[in-house]
């Protein structure tokens, strides 16, 4: 019964009792481990428990509504190595510097980002230059579920060797046909809005 009087002097004496401690004087005071401390406040306050599980609901459904995006984005990342590969593999001759490299590395970059957003980072880098990160960081789910298929789709083209302009053509089709069943789909809206289903 929360009207049972015991101290906490008293509780850490008789139970030896750890994560618990009361102190007196200027500085003193109760200090609790802060489960200890919830445990205390549900006890006392119904009102508390109350606060303290709706926090605990708004806080789960925020961590579900931000894990999900985050497996978006390394999703279109883990795609991004098969891409990235497709590209080591096919496009860049061994006598290539590193920086020569990462040259065609950023323009095969940017045949998706044309293909999807229809511009390249630098361009949306002028027109935002107040956001930090790139333009894949600020992409809806539908965005990146997209992405993640164009990267696929243009390491195969890559292996198959069609040129880039015949590349950029065919994955321009296939992100606006893809785009249009992504933003049409209720549960690819569900997911931007933080909302699961439940079966």
């Amino acid at each position: 019964m929360n009207n049972y009087k015991l101290s906490v002097k008293e509780w850490v004496e008789k139970t030896n009792a750890i994560g618990l401690r009361a102190t007196a004087g200027r500085y003193g005071g109760t200090y609790a481990y802060k489960d200890i401390a919830f445990e205390f406040g549900m006890w006392i306050s119904p009102q508390f428990k109350i606060y303290l599980i709706k926090e605990f609901e708004r806080l789960k459904a925020e961590e579900q509504v931000r894990l999900g995006w985050d497996i978006k984005r390394n999703l279109t990342k883990i795609n991004y190595r098969i891409h990235t590969d497709a590209i080591k593999l096919n496009l860049i001759p061994s006598e290539l510097t590193a920086k020569q490299r990462s040259v065609v590395y950023a323009t095969e970059a940017d045949v998706l980002n044309m293909a999807l957003f229809g511009e390249t980072a630098l361009e949306w880098r002028i027109k935002n230059p107040d956001c930090k990160g790139n333009m894949r960081d600020y992409a809806n789910v539908s965005q990146l579920v997209c992405l993640s298929n164009l990267e696929s789709l243009n390491a195969v083209f890559i292996n198959d060797d069609i040129s880039q302009d015949e590349r950029l053509k065919k994955l321009n089709a296939v992100a606006i046909s893809q785009m249009k069943i992504l933003t049409e789909d209720a549960t690819i809206g569900k997911l931007t809005d933080g909302e699961s289903e439940v079966k």
